[in-house]
This record gives C-alpha cells, structure tokens and sequence, in this order.
C-alpha cells in the first residue's frame, strides 16, 4: 500500500506539473489559432536563467521567481506574439507549424551557447529535499506540495476566466471571429498579446517546477522534449477544455509512475517505454478523439508555388549535376565527404516536397523513415566483413521498400486527420521511434533468432557497391547522390504534373470539393505517405552510409525539425527548395561552426569573436524559419520571381553568366580562396536582378509591377473592373502562351504545367 500511495503522489505531482504546461498551450490556442511547438523550448529557456539567478549569481530564490516569472515570462510571450505570430494570419498549417518550430530550434541553440551542454547544472527543490512531510508512511516533499497547490490554483483560475470574465470572453472570441470582436469595441491583437504572456509564464513556471522532480542535470533538448510531453495532455482537452486538459495530464502523470512502480525490472524495455509512453497516449489520444468535419469554406493562404514542366526540371536536373560536378573539383577530399553528407539529407527533404509541398500533408518526423531503412539496410543488406563489408543494391531496395510498408501503416490510422493533428500524430511516432526503438540495445530471441535492433547503440552501414560502381571512394559517391536527387526530383515533378498530381493538388487546395467530386481521400494520402516514406527510406541508408557508424542521435526529432524548418523557408513546394534545406541542414551547421572555429584557433587573439560570430550563425539559422511567416512561399520562390523579371534582359544574365565564369577560373587556378569564391557568388546570385533594374531598366519590370496584388486574381472582375492589363495579369499568372498578344490560344496546356500554385480553398 506504501508503493502505491508513493507512486500515486508521484503521479498527482508530476500530472500536476504537465497541467500547468499544458494549460498554456491551451490559452494561447484559444486566442491565436497557433499550436506553439515552442512551448517547451520557452519553459526550457526559463528554467535555465532560474539556474543562472540562483545558483551562478547566487540570487534569492524569491527575487529569482519574481524576475522571471513576472518579467522574463510575459515579456517572452509578448514578444513573440507581436514579432513573429500575429503576422501568420492567412498562412497555411504548415507554415504556422514551422515558425513555431524555428522559434524551438532558436531557443535550443541559444542557450546551448550560452550554458555549454558539457557542464552539469543540478536545480534543487524548494526548501530543499530535505523538507518533507510524511503522511501514512509516504514521505511528501514541500516542493511537490507546492507543485500540486500551484496547479489547483492555476486550473480554478484558468476556469473562472474563461467562464466568468469578461476577459476570458474576450480572449476566446480573438480566434472565433476577430472582426466581430472588433466591432464590438475590443482589439484582437491586444487580446492575444496577452494570452501569449500568461501562457509563456506557465510555460517557464512548468519548467521551473518540473526540473528538480526529474532529477539530474539541466539539458536543453531533455528539458524540451520533457515538457512536450505535455502535448498529450493538451489534447485530451481537444485544446479547448481547461478541466479536461488537467484530467489528461493527471492520467498521463500517474500512468507513467505506475509503470515505473509496477512494470518487472527484468523487462529491459521498461526505462524505454515510460520514457515513450506520453507520446504513445498522444498518438492514441488524437485517433480516438473525434476530428472536425470537412468544410468547404474560403480560406485563402498566402502560398504560391510555381510548378515547372517536366522538360525544364530535366533541363534543370542535368544543370545541377554539372554544377556539382565542377564544384566538386575545388573540393578537398574531406569537404566532397562533407558535400555528399549533405546531398543524402537533401534526397530525404525530397519527401517532404511531394508530401507536404504537393498534397499538403505533414511529417515532422522524416529521419524517423531513415532510421527504419537503415535499421532495415544494416541486418538484411550489408554482405562481407571487415574492410569488404558492402551495403548491396538488393538490400537498399528491401530497405526502402519495408520503409513505404512502414509508412503506410503509421499513415493507415492518421488517415482521418488533417493539420495540426496530422502534424502532432507524426511527432509522437518520431518520439516513439528514438526512444523506444532506437534505444532498444539489447538482444531479443524471436522463433528460435537471437537479434538486436540497435546492438551496441550504434550501426555501421558500408559503402553501396553495384558492379564496378563502388561508393567507398568520395567523388563517386558524391556524383551518385547528385544524379539520385535529380532523377527522383525530376520524377517528382513529373507525378506533380501527372493525373494523380493533380488529385494531391485538389486535396491540398480543398479536401471537402475533392471529396465532393468523387475523389478517394485515403487511397491518396495512403499512396502520398508511402512514397514520401520510401524517398525518406533511400535518402536515410544513403545518409547512414556516408557517416558510416550511426547513433540514434543521428535521427532525433530535433534534426527532423531542423530539416523540416529549412526545406519550408527554401520553398517546400521546390525541388530546389529540398536541396538547399537538405545542404543546410546535414552540412550548413557544421561548416559554420567548423569554419569560425578553425578562424578561432588560427587567431588566439580573435578567439572570441569568431567563436561568438559562430555560434550566432547558428542561432541565427533559425530566423529563416521565423521568416516564413513574412513569406510563406520561401527563398526559392523570391528568388525565382526576382530572376523572371529579368526574361528580357539577356545581356545581364551573359554578363553575370561570365562574371561567374570568372570567378570560377580564379577559384580553380588556386588565384582566390574557396570561401571568397563562395561569398562572391552568393553576392552575384542576391544582387544580379538589381543590377538589371539599373543598367536595362526599360526591359526589367520595376517594383511596382512586382509588388503583391491587394485583389486576389480569383475576384479579379468583382471586386475590381476587369481591363486588358487585368487579363494579361491572369494570363500571366496561369501560364498561358502568347499572353498579352491578342486572344487566349485556342490549345491548352496539362493542367499543373507552368501553372502557378496557391492554396485557395474552393467552396464545395
């Protein structure tokens, strides 16, 4: 009876803590519409400077508390609100999600460059854990006392103010219908400005509190994924529901005590499941719970993809191919390595294009599918030992086959979801994976088979060999992988353009109108999550490969989320918007750093700065995930746009074509530096579409022509007059030939070909 209570006051303490995070998800829902995936990195930031006040600058704990709950908390919330998320109205899900995302990763970079991962942290309970009471044989701890008073007092204030204030009122018609509240003489942006403080703070009092109860040292993506767990929680209450949502985490918290207490210490896979267990009941959770109707109301976004035929993404293909390999020529042995690290994570971005750019699906767990072919690859496909051993052609396809298998059963019960809730479904089985799975050391014996998923926590994956083609040596693995990303991106594009592309666009576009006219909507997303697995599966053995012995860090959901956060701030619905995401997400760290710390150790007197101007780098990649918001449609696409304007003005594009040239030839006769090539290419790229506008500015259309419409072009002729600029515009805008001169041609090209793509969703 003394476990029991023990642990069941364990649970009530811990699911007390997960309820306070959880409460502040909930309140910012309700009045800005955006889930924050942040949630966790902000009660880690908060955590972290209670560490700094107390402990470094020996602060007292009651001055600490004040400062940052009553300071650093709301001031974090506001911020956020008025810098980053009041400017998402109008955005689709995914790009909510990402931004969310950036500012999770900003935070995580931050403070571990400001409190090193190496050194250990310890934050001690209130009053000690000295400070007891003891209560029918079961010691209870002042500070899980105060955990629990703490979270009965937030749930009945939270209930009163949704229910019996008018500020909660208030704050709960910001997200239903802002312009209604805006008539009625309220400020929605004020509203939410405010639910954003408070949840901050609950998220930083979460932080606080929970930190000593987990024991051990203070650890950023630790501390993070902790109090995501909270997630769960959060929707028991379907994010709208205070009282359920605390229902849920009480649940959560003593379901985990009760395994730790309960589950045999001879199943060695019990440390691993109770560390899983709060996303296996969110996954549970978000399939039982029932989900929101289709509707077909006009909601418009501001996404534009341009979709490119086929004939130009080959052209395009082989572009990228050369350019690679001339590339490739400057390169030192380590720096090709590095490159084709880079281009394997760039083929594993290709499955989020097809799956989230083209049929509007999320994934936040990518090197998860990685993980399961490479766990595949590793015990099915490597033959030889030693220095012989070989990853076979045989093996890779089995791999990436049981991937698709794997796809389509996590897809089979999320078909039914949309969104967020798709979005979080896919986070907990990346959750699940690393820590169940890839944790998973030790051997097993199946129908007479000793085996081990994981042995040793590690997997060493050899070279693939095909014939004579032997990827052990760099250049050629450099050159496979390039010539793989252009022909599955090529292939991409192709599908994109086909019939069945088209369904996936009219499902992204509208779900309730494709299912209205006859479409299959679980046959597509079933199809769509296997193919993406499958990309997911061939890009991860291929990664695997290239580092050659893999841990279970090498696919943790937070490098996930980094790859997912570029590719969407590139373009998610680009090919080319994959390749830069996947170059700056498998190698773009690591070359910054390594490059100013190299400058750090060959200047002991600049030391400081270049480590400092590195770290910042990397802390500063984060900002493109943040920019999302300001355009959604990402980099590629600005880019893109800004060389278009330039059609007419050949002798620009020659002369940049030779300054490159140039630049090139220096490169290679060793006359400049790599890195000063690098700069001045990136400078040449950025500043050619402005150089156009000065030297042919009659053939280059200035910014006025450019600039966004105020009038969406499918209200073009209602709420504006309909004139021959107007026509051509659409013309334009629909990829038709001959635009401007004369009539509309009579042919008509493949729907989706040189069509630009937006997301506005029809009436069904």
């Amino acid at each position: 009876m003394t476990t029991f209570l023990t642990f069941t006051i364990l649970g009530l303490v811990l699911g007390a803590v997960y309820a306070i995070a959880a409460s502040g998800l909930v309140l910012t829902y309700n009045t800005s519409g955006i889930f924050n995936f942040a949630h966790g990195a902000q009660a880690m930031l908060g955590a972290f400077l209670y560490w700094q006040f107390v402990y470094a600058w020996n602060w007292p704990v009651w001055l600490a508390l004040v400062v940052v709950l009553g300071v650093v908390g709301p001031v974090m919330g506001g911020l956020l609100h008025s810098l980053i998320m009041k400017g998402l109205r109008e955005t689709a899900d995914v790009t909510k999600i990402v931004v969310t995302v950036a500012v999770l990763l900003g935070m995580v970079y931050l403070s571990q460059w400001i409190w090193h991962p190496e050194e250990a942290r310890i934050v001690e309970m209130f009053f000690g854990s000295n400070a007891k009471v003891e209560f029918s044989g079961v010691v209870i701890r002042v500070h899980e006392i105060i955990c629990l008073v703490t979270a009965a007092a937030i749930a009945v204030g939270l209930r009163l103010l949704f229910t019996r204030s008018r500020v909660g009122v208030v704050m709960r018609g910001a997200v239903d219908d802002p312009d209604l509240l805006r008539l009625n003489g309220h400020n929605p942006e004020r509203v939410a400005a405010l639910s954003w403080m408070l949840g901050s703070t609950l998220a930083v009092l979460a932080g606080i509190l929970i930190t000593p109860i987990g024991g051990g040292a203070l650890q950023a993506n630790a501390l993070t994924l902790l109090v995501i767990d909270a997630f769960a929680a959060a929707m028991f209450g379907r994010l709208r529901s205070i009282p359920r949502t605390f229902v849920g985490a009480i649940i959560l918290g003593m379901t985990a005590t009760y395994v730790m207490a309960y589950f045999p210490s001879a199943w060695a896979w019990t440390g691993n499941f109770r560390v899983s267990l709060p996303m296996i009941i969110l996954f549970m959770v978000i399939i039982v719970l029932p989900q929101e109707r289709l509707r077909g109301a006009a909601v418009r976004t501001r996404e534009r993809y341009r979709v490119p035929t086929v004939r130009k993404a080959a052209a395009w293909g082989a572009a990228l191919v050369a350019v690679v390999y001339l590339l490739k020529l400057l390169m030192v042995e380590t720096s090709v390595t590095t490159f084709a690290l880079g281009m394997t994570f760039a083929i594993i971005a290709l499955s989020l294009t097809v799956l989230t750019g083209y049929a509007g699906e999320l994934n936040l767990a990518p090197l998860s599918f990685g993980a399961v072919a490479t766990i595949v690859a590793f015990h099915f496909g490597v033959v030889g030992t030693g220095l012989a051993a070989r990853l076979s052609v045989w093996g890779v396809l089995l791999a990436v086959l049981v991937t698709a298998v794997v796809g389509g059963l996590v897809a089979l019960p999320a078909l039914r979801l949309r969104g967020l809730y798709l979005a979080l479904a896919t986070m907990a089985f990346g959750v699940f994976l690393s820590n169940m799975v890839l944790r998973d050391t030790t051997e097993h014996t199946l129908f007479g088979v000793t085996f081990s998923l994981f042995p040793n926590g590690s997997l060493i994956i050899p070279p693939l060999k095909i014939g004579p083609l032997d990827l052990r040596d760099g250049d050629t693995f450099l050159m496979t992988a390039t010539v793989l990303f252009a022909l599955i991106g090529v292939g991409l594009v192709a599908l994109r353009n086909s019939g069945y592309g088209r369904r996936l666009a009219a499902m992204k576009d509208s779900p309730a109108a494709s299912a209205m006219l006859g479409q299959n909507l679980v046959k597509l997303k079933l199809s769509v999550f296997m193919i993406s697995a499958a990309v997911a599966g061939l890009g991860g053995v291929l990664m695997s490969s290239a580092i050659g012995s893999v841990a279970s860090e090498n696919f943790g959901i937070m490098a996930g989320l980094a790859l997912l956060m570029l590719t969407v701030a590139a373009g998610i619905g680009y090919v080319s918007g994959a390749l830069f995401g996947g170059l700056m997400s498998g190698v773009g760290f690591v070359i910054l750093v390594g490059t100013f710390n190299d400058l750090a150790a060959a200047n002991p007197d600049m030391a400081t700065i270049y480590t400092t101007i590195g770290s910042l780098s990397v802390v500063a990649t984060a900002l493109l995930g943040i920019g999302v918001g300001k355009s959604p449609s990402g980099t590629v696409h600005d880019v893109i746009e800004s060389y278009r304007t330039l059609r007419n003005a050949r002798p620009v594009l020659v002369g940049g074509a030779v300054a490159e040239a140039v630049l090139y030839g220096l490169a290679l006769a060793g006359i400049m530096d790599n890195w000063w090539f690098a700069i001045l290419t990136g400078c040449l790229v950025m500043t050619l579409p402005v150089i156009g506008r000065m030297v042919m500015p009659r053939a280059v259309p200035g910014a006025e022509r450019k600039a966004r419409r105020e009038t969406p072009l499918e209200l073009a002729g209602v709420d504006e007059p309909y004139t021959e600029e107007l026509r051509r515009e659409i013309d334009r805008a629909l990829g038709l030939s001959g635009y401007g001169r004369g009539p509309a041609p009579r042919g008509r090209r493949a729907a989706g070909e040189g069509v630009e793509e937006g997301n506005v969703h029809a009436v069904a």
